[in-house]
C-alpha cells in the first residue's frame, strides 16, 4: 500500500504568516516545539502566561519540520524538539545557543495499539504478521519516527523488515498525529512513545518492548534559539518548566522525570539520547 508523503513546502508556507505575526509584539516569545511534548507544554504555556504576563506563541509539529520553519523564517526564541536527534542537528548548524540546552523529561519507545488490543499484538515481531496495519511517523522529520526505524533495523531480520514494510500504511507528520491514528482506529499499531497511552487512555494501550529491543532512551531537550529577540524572557520560560511547578505539569501527563524511571523499561547500559543516522532506504523526501 502506498505510504502517504508529507507536503513539506506547503506546511512551511502556511506556518510562515502565523510566525510573522506571532513575534511582532513586545513581552512575547515564540517557541518551535516538537509535538512529543504537546499536552503538557500547552498547559505549561497557559500557566506561564498567567504567572508572568508574557505572551507565548507555540508552533507545534514534527521536530524536523519546526526546525526547518525556524531556520527559514529566522525567528523564534526557543527550540523544544521531541528528541536529542533534532537538537543535535540544530546545535551542529548553529541555530541554538548550546550553553542554554537543558533536558526536561525522558521518553521510552513502545508499541501503541487500540484499547483492548483487538489484533492481539503482544510483541515487536507481531507487527510483521499478515493483515496488521501499522503506521510510523515520518522518520526524516519526526523524532518518534526516527526511533521506529532504529528499532526495526536493530531487531528485524531482512525478511521480517520487508514484512513490516508491507504492513506500513502511513507516515504521520508528528507525534500527536502518530497517537491520533490509533485513537481514530485508522491503524492497528504504531511504533510510538510509551506516554501516548496517557494522552488518550480510553482509546490507546501500550505494549512494552523487551529491554534489549530498545536502542536508546529518548529525552526532550530545550534551548534558546540564535534568533531570539529576548534572551532573558526565553531563559525565564526554561527556568519555569524546570522548576518544581513546571516539572509537576509534565509528571501529571506521565512523562518520565529522571533517568532512573526510564531505566525501568530498558537495559542498565542502554544509551541515552544521541543521534541516529537514518539509512537512505527510509528517506522519502527528495532533497
Amino acid at each position: 500500500m502506498e505510504i502517504k508523503k508529507i507536503p513539506f513546502l506547503i506546511s512551511i508556507f502556511l506556518a510562515f504568516a502565523f510566525i510573522q505575526n506571532a513575534h511582532s509584539a513586545s513581552k512575547r516569545i515564540l517557541i518551535f516545539a516538537g509535538a512529543a511534548s504537546k499536552p503538557a507544554t500547552e498547559e505549561a504555556v497557559r500557566i506561564f502566561k498567567e504567572r508572568f504576563e508574557i505572551s507565548v506563541d507555540v508552533v507545534f509539529g514534527g521536530s524536523g519540520f519546526v526546525l526547518s520553519q525556524m531556520k527559514l523564517t529566522r525567528k523564534g526564541d526557543l527550540y523544544f524538539p521531541g528528541s536529542s536527534d533534532f537538537m543535535e542537528m540544530a546545535r551542529k548548524e548553529g541555530f541554538v545557543l548550546p550553553e542554554s540546552e537543558k533536558i526536561l523529561v525522558y521518553l521510552v519507545p513502545a508499541i501503541n495499539v487500540q484499547k483492548g488490543n483487538p489484533k492481539r499484538i503482544y510483541s515487536l515481531k507481531d507487527l510483521t504478521k499478515d493483515g496488521i496495519r501499522v503506521a510510523i511517523a515520518n522518520p526524516e522529520m519526526v523524532c518518534v519516527g526516527t526511533y521506529a526505524v532504529e528499532i526495526v533495523e536493530k531487531n528485524f531480520t531482512p525478511v521480517e523488515k520487508e514484512k513490516f514494510k508491507k504492513n506500513l500504511v502511513n507516515y504521520t507528520e508528528s507525534c500527536e498525529k502518530t497517537a491520533n491514528v490509533i485513537s481514530l482506529k485508522a491503524v492497528d499499531a504504531v511504533l510510538g512513545w510509551r506516554v501516548f497511552q496517557h494522552w488518550d487512555p480510553d482509546r490507546i494501550e501500550t505494549i512494552y518492548l523487551r529491554p534489549e529491543e530498545i536502542p536508546r532512551i529518548g529525552y526532550i531537550p530545550i534551548a534558546i534559539s540564535k534568533f531570539t529577540q529576548d534572551k532573558t524572557m526565553a531563559q525565564k520560560f526554561i527556568n519555569f518548566i524546570l522548576s518544581p511547578h513546571g516539572k509537576a505539569i509534565f509528571q501529571k501527563y506521565h512523562y518520565l522525570m529522571d533517568i532512573q524511571e526510564a531505566r525501568q523499561f530498558t537495559r542498565p547500559d542502554t544509551p541515552i539520547g544521541g543521534e541516529y543516522a537514518l539509512p537512505n532506504e527510509w528517506r522519502t523526501m527528495k532533497k
